[in-house]
Formats: C-alpha cells, sequence, structure tokens
C-alpha cells in the first residue's frame, strides 16, 4: 500500500520503478518522461529497469483569457487532443485556438531542442515504450503523449504514474497497453498536494538528469539506434 504524500519526486519514482521492475519488462524498453515534473520521476524509474531515458514534450493549450485552465495539449509531429465540451462552453474561437497552437508549437519545438542537445529523437518501433509523468490531475497531456508515441509504432505502450485522480486513471487505461498508478486518492484537487516537495523542476535540471542517465545507459541504447 502506498502512502502519501510522497516525499518528492525522486521518491515517488523510486517507488514506481521498484513495482514495475517485477513486470520484468523486456531489454527493448524505454522509459519517456514528460517534462519537466516527470523527469525525475523518470530518472529513477529508468535506473530501477537499467533503461534509457528520454522526453516526450508536450504542452498544454490554456484558454486565451485564463492560461491555466487548459482547453487541450499538443505534442510532436499534429497529434492534438481539444476539450471539445470546454471550447463550446467558453466560446472559443477556431482563432483562437489556431494562436495558442502557434505559440506552444513554437514552445514545443525550443525544449525538444534544448533537451536533447541536437540528437535525434530515439526509434520507438517495435519496442516497450513507458510513458511517466508525476501525477495525472485531467489526464489531457498524458492523452496527447499516449497518441503521440503510439503514432511511432511501439510495440506495446504502458503509462505509469505515482498517483492520479480516478477520472484521469479511466482514461488512460483506455489508451494504454497497460497501466499503473500507485495510488488514486479519492478526493483529487491537484497532483502536487500529493508531494511535500513539489517545487518547479528547472530547464537545467531536465537537461542534468538526462545527460546524467545518457552516460550510464549508452550501451544499452546503441543496439537500437538507426
Amino acid at each position: 500500500m502506498t502512502h502519501l504524500p510522497f516525499s518528492d519526486r525522486v521518491e515517488a519514482g523510486r517507488l514506481l520503478g521498484a513495482e514495475l521492475a517485477k513486470r520484468k519488462l523486456p531489454t527493448n524498453t524505454i522509459v519517456l518522461a514528460l517534462p519537466r515534473g516527470g523527469v525525475p520521476v523518470g530518472r529513477e524509474v529508468a535506473r530501477a529497469l537499467h533503461a534509457p531515458l528520454d522526453v516526450v514534450v508536450v504542452r498544454k493549450l490554456g484558454v486565451p483569457w485564463q492560461p491555466e485552465l487548459a482547453m487541450g495539449a499538443i505534442a510532436g509531429g499534429s497529434a492534438q487532443v481539444l476539450n471539445q465540451e470546454l471550447v463550446a462552453k467558453l466560446h472559443v474561437s477556431r482563432q483562437e485556438i489556431n494562436a495558442a497552437v502557434a505559440e506552444e508549437r513554437a514552445e514545443l519545438e525550443r525544449r525538444e531542442k534544448l533537451y536533447r542537445g541536437g540528437r535525434p529523437a530515439p526509434d520507438l518501433r517495435g519496442r516497450v515504450v513507458l510513458l511517466v509523468d508525476d501525477g495525472l490531475a485531467t489526464g489531457s497531456t498524458m492523452l496527447v503523449a499516449a497518441r503521440y508515441v503510439r503514432a511511432l509504432k511501439p510495440a506495446k505502450m504502458i503509462v505509469a504514474v505515482p498517483v492520479g485522480s480516478a477520472e484521469a486513471c479511466e482514461l488512460l487505461k483506455q489508451e494504454a497497453d497497460d497501466f499503473l498508478c500507485l495510488a488514486t486518492p479519492e478526493y483529487f484537487m491537484a497532483v502536487g498536494e500529493w508531494f511535500r516537495d513539489f517545487r518547479q523542476v528547472s530547464d537545467a535540471e531536465v537537461q542534468q538528469l538526462l545527460d546524467e542517465c545518457r552516460h550510464e545507459t549508452e550501451d544499452l541504447e546503441a543496439p537500437h539506434r538507426r
């Protein structure tokens, strides 16, 4: 049984990694974390599985006059999810949606270049892909990440998080081939309430964690490079 709150993302990642290690995943497994908060969790999962770590960058589409309220999300390529019910309720125009997509697409591309340091995105075809974040509130960002990854033809896609709302977990169970969430509290407002330390993760920390993991797993990743 998982006791909440987690002390921080590192502890959550270690607990998640321990559970995933019991599943005896194949050697071609790759961990993809959602930046920025998912990367410290993914780092510990990758360490537990002796698997390579990379990122799948997803950007929330905020309502123009209330940016913290997500009306959807985008990932690489043309992957996009919109909350059509919310868009209709708030009368968000197609022009406003397109403007938000353009702005977030630019930031998504900036982050991908920054985090990978010019390296190509990993080839996911035929591999087991483990999608990791620090938690699921609405599930919209993980949903678009999952659909983006699915389009890249992995053999299997697993979504794993330390904590999530019951609604978001049900949503992702339908999207993934396998799903793991350590805790689904009955009253769920935000991911951060289930961590004692939920400080913001910086771009520099993301780069450092990815570099550390790359150095440790270069020999594991080499056979799967194009």
